[in-house]
């Protein structure tokens, strides 16, 4: 018990005061990008075709966050002409048409104080469905859980049974085996809920847009009240996003 308090004084307090304190990330992660619209057409027309993800429109010169995996190929192509990715990983939408980035996205929290701070301002249980991904987005959603974020101390949980829930946490491309399971799940939910699209895969199908063994879209099948860019999310921007929406 001695040894334990000694290494309890020697680690000191290691969870996070973000949201209070500004958090720096490793200077090569890729978050919101800022998209030069006066570009070169052309170059942004190489950028439109080279993107994996058909992420691209060329002629309004606008990146669909929504299927981008922030590769940075756009960002490399252009030599930062067209885009260049910033450090800013607070992307968090409440619209799918949000998501198609030309340089701003909408404030989050002015949404949420109309529809759901009131209903889940004090307590979020969520339950989370893995809906056919790769497990990228589950493990960075489970850091959330760890000593340095420790997502309980907002009073957000993930919960086991979806009738304990408030809402449902959906990650993957919504799989055509995961289609029934995902739509059980959610009637499960006692009303009032919601819906969260985390990560591309089930916001477009990511990685997979395009296939007939995937859904694709979440919001094809239920209405998604909050959308959660990236490949996978970074634990902040899923953080970030659960607190401007909720707290």
């Amino acid at each position: 018990m001695l040894k334990v308090i000694k290494n309890r004084f020697e680690q000191g307090h290691r969870t996070t005061k973000y949201p209070e304190e500004k958090i720096n990330l490793y200077k090569r992660f890729r978050g919101l990008p800022t998209v030069h619209s006066d570009c070169d057409p052309a170059v942004v027309q190489q950028c439109a075709e080279a993107c994996p993800q058909e992420a691209i429109d060329s002629a309004s010169c606008r990146i669909d966050l929504g299927k981008c995996v922030f590769c940075g190929l756009c960002e490399t192509l252009s030599e930062g002409k067209f885009a260049c990715f910033s450090q800013n990983f607070e992307m968090g939408t409440a619209a799918r048409d949000d998501l198609l980035f030309s340089g701003s996205l909408p404030e989050l929290a002015e949404h949420s104080k109309t529809h759901f701070k009131k209903l889940f301002g004090r307590s979020l249980q969520l339950r989370q469905i893995s809906a056919g991904g790769c497990n990228a987005c589950e493990a960075d959603t489970n850091v959330l859980n760890t000593p340095f974020f420790d997502l309980s101390r907002f009073g957000i949980q993930f919960v086991a049974s979806p009738r304990h829930a408030d809402g449902i946490h959906v990650t993957g491309p919504v799989s055509k085996n995961m289609r029934q399971a995902v739509l059980t799940t959610w009637e499960a939910v006692p009303d009032p809920k919601v819906v969260i699209a985390s990560g591309a895969c089930a916001i477009s199908g990511g990685p997979f847009y395009g296939s007939d063994d995937i859904v694709g879209d979440l919001n094809s099948l239920i209405p998604v009240d909050l959308y959660i860019p990236g490949c996978p999310p970074h634990p902040l921007t899923t953080l970030h996003a659960l607190l401007s929406f909720f707290k």
